[in-house]
């Protein structure tokens, strides 16, 4: 496995790498489901890349960019041991140079859930991910459908730009108790920890509803705040249910949608969601 931190030396990699070559951008302090993206893309491609940069832009300013948890050496045996072929581990100063000053902002479906409580944050996410489809040119490119936002947004990025690039969605990977894998949960004590599943347990709930014949959406909005504020840890900061395309919240009967929340668990922000009809 190759590892590069100049934009030069990553060019000079990836154009002695056989196609098709598979993307698995990260922000480092992998996880399972990091993993079993690289390993998704191990299985469909010639060649598999991957990313680890702590992207500034998508932080806002009292968000936790300076106590992000780090771990490089870990992260590089992680990709190393599923035979990832390339990873690019570039400083802030090579992705934003001196006098950096243009962005890729995407409209409309930016507007809603994340994108509503973190103005900034989307700008950041397509800028950087811009950026490594230009400096990767990869053939296909990996995320996790826990971030179900960030997936329709590059998705509409990626078309609206005509990036030559399929996005691939994956499940979201999962502790046994059903919480969302995320590098976040390491700030978790263990009492919040045993906490957080409630988000799981929220969506979950509103799924069995749906499954029992439940069509309302607020009926089903309700449902997870409830068990959301029954777990004395938690607060929430919204819960959605909304078209899974444009992200709108949906009002009366639904037939597909995406069911999403933000909670904090103490003072760890922790996102999660379902989608429920045929997609």
């Amino acid at each position: 496995m190759k590892v590069v931190t100049t934009l030069e030396d990553l060019r000079h990699a990836r154009a002695a790498l056989p196609g098709p070559v598979g993307l698995v951008p990260t922000m480092g302090y992998l996880h399972e489901g990091h993993v079993s993206l690289a390993r998704r893309a191990r299985a469909e491609c010639a060649s598999v890349a991957a990313s680890i940069f702590v992207n500034p832009t998508q932080f806002g300013p009292s968000e936790d960019l300076a106590s992000y948890p780090r771990d490089l050496p870990r992260d590089l045996a992680l990709l190393e041991a599923v035979g990832v072929d390339l990873v690019w581990t570039p400083p802030p100063e090579v992705v934003y140079p001196a006098g950096f000053q243009t962005w890729v902002t995407v409209n409309e479906v930016t507007q809603h859930l994340e994108g509503a409580q973190r103005p900034t944050h989307f700008r950041g996410v397509t800028t950087v991910v811009a950026k490594l489809f230009n400096a990767f040119r990869p053939d296909r490119a990996y995320f996790g459908q826990k971030d179900a936002q960030q997936v329709v947004v590059i998705k509409q990025m990626a078309r609206d730009l005509n990036f030559a690039v399929a996005i691939v969605v994956c499940p979201t990977v999962r502790e046994h108790d059903g919480l969302a894998m995320s590098s976040r949960n390491a700030y978790l004590d263990p009492a919040q920890r045993a906490a957080a599943p409630v988000l799981f347990h929220a969506l979950s709930a509103a799924a069995t509803a749906y499954a029992a014949g439940e069509r309302d959406a607020e009926i089903l909005r309700e449902l997870m705040a409830g068990i959301i504020d029954a777990e004395a840890l938690a607060r929430r900061q919204y819960v959605s249910c909304a078209d899974p395309e444009t992200l709108q919240e949906l009002y009366g009967p639904i037939q597909r949608a995406l069911l999403s929340m933000a909670v904090y668990i103490g003072k760890t922000r922790l996102i999660d969601n379902l989608v429920l009809g045929d997609m």
